[in-house]
């Protein structure tokens, strides 16, 4: 005889509307999150097409001719592109490749200082210039690399050696970009790779110890493994700015002298886009610029993931 029982009665899913009534705390938590991203990430979108028309403001977006890809076209056949672009990709290559591996090291090292006055009072010494604003960063470079100030300058000719004016020399711009920038964002960098470390578990120290490992031995077998995931994704992240320099602290730093190496994409935006108002043509260039930098991080996503089997996505 076959039983006659009823199936278990299945738990029906809550509808959207009863998940917000339910949980309406939560929503109005990340309800300004959400109005950020919507006001400054999505609706900005409408206005990509300006770079496929040209803009007039008379017009308004809707209103403005439309001429394709016309402005993307002049700018690959302008004289400058070139130049534009391999010192815009050479100044993000020479900076991720020099800047990178220092917030790690500085993580490295100040996870292995045990006295916590110590440790903070350093912590906090490189955390500071972090706080410094491009002004005046770029103001106190001009101080110190001043030819006839300077205290570089001034153990130059000390030595016997004549003055330089760094700030005008073109082969001296991307190094002092390079070293001001390691020196500003390396101390403030070490954050997620400290938290890393405080994450491992002390057992694996503690055994370490007991079989007699010393400490360069436990930052090659302990650390770095632990690190790679953490640093692959902040590796993958600064793929994806090539082509998106800070360009407030080189149009600070550009001197008609460092013009030849200083002119990079960002700056050129902006003294056409504000000064000469092409607001089309440079609309073209931020678009161009912005599917570079998709396409590397993407592809930089895809080889980590088949290498260490760490990706974003």
């Amino acid at each position: 005889m076959k039983a006659s029982g009823k199936p278990k009665a299945i738990r029906k899913k809550k509808s959207l509307a009863a998940a917000m009534r339910d949980n309406w705390q939560l929503y109005i938590l990340v309800l300004p999150a959400i109005i950020y991203f919507v006001v400054f990430n999505y609706l900005p979108l409408y206005g990509i097409q300006i770079a496929f028309k040209d803009y007039k403001a008379v017009d308004g977006i809707a209103g403005s001719a439309w001429v394709g890809v016309k402005h993307f076209k002049n700018f690959f056949n302008a004289y400058y592109f070139k130049r534009l672009l391999s010192n815009t990709l050479l100044l993000n290559v020479y900076y991720l490749l020099w800047s990178f591996p220092v917030p790690l090291i500085l993580a490295i090292f100040l996870n292995q200082i045990r006295g916590k006055k110590k440790k903070r009072f350093i912590q906090t010494s490189i955390y500071v210039p972090y706080f410094i604003s491009t002004v005046v960063l770029a103001g106190m470079l001009y101080i110190f690399l001043s030819p006839t100030s300077g205290i570089l300058n001034f153990a130059r000719t000390a030595m016997g050696l004549k003055a330089v004016d760094f700030m005008s020399e073109a082969s001296a711009f991307r190094p002092i970009y390079i070293i001001s920038g390691i020196w500003q964002a390396a101390g403030y960098g070490t954050i997620l790779y400290i938290a890393t470390l405080t994450g491992i578990d002390p057992s694996l120290y503690e055994a370490a110890e007991i079989d007699g490992a010393s400490i360069w031995q436990k930052i090659r077998f302990i650390d770095i493994p632990s690190l790679i995931p953490t640093a692959m994704m902040v590796f993958i992240l600064d793929c994806g700015k090539m082509l998106a320099s800070d360009t407030n602290k080189a149009l600070v730093m550009q001197t008609p002298g460092n013009i030849p190496t200083s002119d990079i994409i960002g700056v050129y935006v902006y003294n056409v886009g504000l000064g000469s108002g092409q607001f089309s043509y440079t609309a073209a260039i931020g678009l161009f610029v912005n599917i570079i930098n998709f396409i590397l991080i993407i592809s930089v996503n895809q080889v980590s993931k088949r290498m260490t089997d760490v990706g974003l996505f």
